[in-house]
């Protein structure tokens, strides 16, 4: 069972580029490493080191002021690539539980509404206006409201969101796909009762 997501009011560090791929997200040395493993470990990899393994000190989560950050707000395109699931455990297991952007990869978007990382796609004038604030003022805090659909901050500012109904209902209650068939159980029974006489 899956985490379930209401609300978050948390850190939010800005990721100011288009095109961030699931090879950026998670490199595909790690592909191979058990789902038990903590793929936070691997988050950014190349991008958040050099070639002698020391910390970027400008990549924006090497800074300390993005240390506790539990928001991501990013750039178009976010997740586009592969289809590896491992990204969404990467960001997951790093501590976020939201990704915000202008647009993002398709598979991306489906397995992180699997894996209980809500992604929020907002317009692109919006998501510039957050990344500036976020870049401004380092450690700024947003909230983003699942039951209300709603993102605020940084600053006063709401803005709201629209996500598919299915999977808000499975983010709010913790259920992945087989948990929410579990939750089913009765139906299906009764189904396959009906079935059997018919």
């Amino acid at each position: 069972m899956m985490q379930s997501f209401t609300q978050l009011d948390a850190v939010a560090a800005p990721l100011d580029r288009a095109n961030v791929d699931t090879d950026q997200i998670v490199p595909a040395l790690y592909l191979q490493k058990p789902r038990s493993d903590d793929f936070g470990n691997y988050l950014f990899r190349d991008v958040r080191h050099d070639a002698q393994g020391r910390r970027r000190p400008d990549f924006v989560l090497n800074e300390p002021a993005y240390a506790q950050a539990r928001i991501l707000v990013a750039g178009p395109n976010f997740g586009c690539g592969s289809s590896r699931e491992h990204a969404v455990w990467a960001l997951s297991d790093g501590g976020f539980r939201v990704v915000i952007a202008p647009s993002f990869g398709d598979i991306f978007s489906s397995n992180a509404l699997k894996n209980g990382l809500l992604p929020v796609q907002l317009p692109a004038e919006v998501v510039q206006d957050m990344l500036a604030a976020l870049i401004a003022r380092p450690g700024s805090r947003m909230s983003v409201d699942l039951e209300a659909q709603v993102v605020k901050g940084p600053g006063e500012r709401s803005t709201p969101f629209s996500i598919d109904p299915f999977a808000r209902h499975c983010l709010l209650e913790g259920l992945d796909e087989i948990d929410f068939t579990l939750t089913q159980r009765a139906h299906i029974e009764a189904y396959e009762a009906r079935e059997a006489v018919a």
